[in-house]
């Protein structure tokens, strides 16, 4: 007689959005490969948009002010394993209220602190994503070559006919937000790159990149009583046509543009792996942080752009408000050399 009695998974990962991303080859895997498995994830209540159309998650719960009510929900589903891909002082309080056999991330914190503190890599030469995976091994699931997984819902969708007209037939999406400042390109360094793109653009971001987005924008797209600057461009021959896009888009929107663009620049943040679930080719840009951290884009064609040598780098595995040393050099001093076809 065939057994059908199903096997209860809960995945934990309370943040953030790239973070999140990056889990999703877990959730498919554990889905697909176990027999009758009843997938489960929790995340905080900020990010549940990213995952709330995933077919391969049976039941979402979402962390919201206090963990004492989460953890009582959950005890009532009685699961039978626990893949931890947070490991974190809340994710050990779930772990041990629950009481089931659990399997949890190794976030390197040691070998981090070697390549950050003292520029000694003994990373192994290993993304991420593999890694969660390590984490169902013992259950018998392992890596398929399907990349990550991004689930737009419907109305979300952003038709093509929102754009400019000088949008429609084809745009690169340029991703100037970042979680701390010296994971972010400055101003001058994008209008640098914008110009070097010399495609239509649309620029990806928050509410809070707004400020930048519009000195990027104003720059290509002058105010028409400033007809002197206007042609002064035209004589340039400059091609790059600047839509803003920061903060117009929630996420999934956002997300939506990202599918839709011919290709992605994008600093170390949430887009890029968004990007990289849509296979679309990404324009890597690093500052503070390292692509060894093992967070660069996954299983798409890629290329890394950032400044080598500089003693001072990586100072940070998330970044700052501001550059420690003042100089900035790990975005300043960025070359950017790079083919678009026509």
């Amino acid at each position: 007689m065939q057994n059908t009695q199903k096997l209860k998974v809960l995945v934990l990962r309370f943040s953030s959005i790239g973070d999140i991303v990056l889990t999703t080859p877990v959730i498919r895997n554990l889905k697909t490969q176990l027999n009758n498995a009843e997938v489960h994830y929790c995340t905080k209540k900020a990010f549940a948009g990213l995952l709330e159309e995933n077919p391969y998650i049976d039941k979402l719960h979402c962390l919201e002010d206090s963990l004492s009510p989460l953890i009582k929900k959950l005890k009532k589903e009685r699961f039978d394993y626990i893949i931890d891909l947070h490991h974190n002082l809340r994710t050990a309080r779930v772990k041990l209220a629950l009481g089931v056999k659990s399997y949890s991330f190794d976030k390197l914190n040691w070998e981090k602190f070697l390549l950050v503190s003292f520029k000694k890599n003994i990373m192994p030469n290993v993304h991420i994503v593999d890694r969660y995976m390590d984490c169902v091994k013992p259950l018998g699931v392992k890596v398929d070559a399907l990349g990550l997984d991004f689930f737009i819902p419907e109305k979300d969708e952003i038709p093509i006919d929102w754009l400019p007209e000088t949008h429609r037939k084809g745009y690169v999406g340029v991703v100037i937000g970042a979680s701390r400042a010296t994971k972010q390109l400055p101003a001058d360094k994008l209008i640098q790159l914008c110009d070097q793109i010399a495609k239509p653009v649309v620029l990806l971001g928050g509410k809070e990149d707004l400020e930048l987005a519009e000195e990027v924008e104003f720059f290509f797209n002058p105010k028409k009583e400033n007809p002197e600057t206007d042609c002064k461009l035209k004589e340039l021959g400059k091609k790059t046509v600047i839509f803003n896009a920061c903060g117009k888009f929630n996420l999934n929107q956002s997300a939506s543009l990202v599918k839709q663009a011919q290709c992605i620049f994008s600093m170390d943040t949430g887009l890029m792996h968004v990007a990289a679930a849509f296979k679309k080719e990404v324009f890597s840009i690093w500052g503070n942080t390292v692509p060894e951290l093992g967070m660069y884009p996954y299983r798409t064609k890629f290329t890394i752009f950032e400044v080598n040598g500089l003693p001072c780098r990586p100072c940070s595995k998330i970044g700052y408000n501001k550059c420690p040393k003042g100089h900035f050099r790990c975005m300043q001093d960025q070359k950017f050399d790079f083919y678009l076809p026509e």
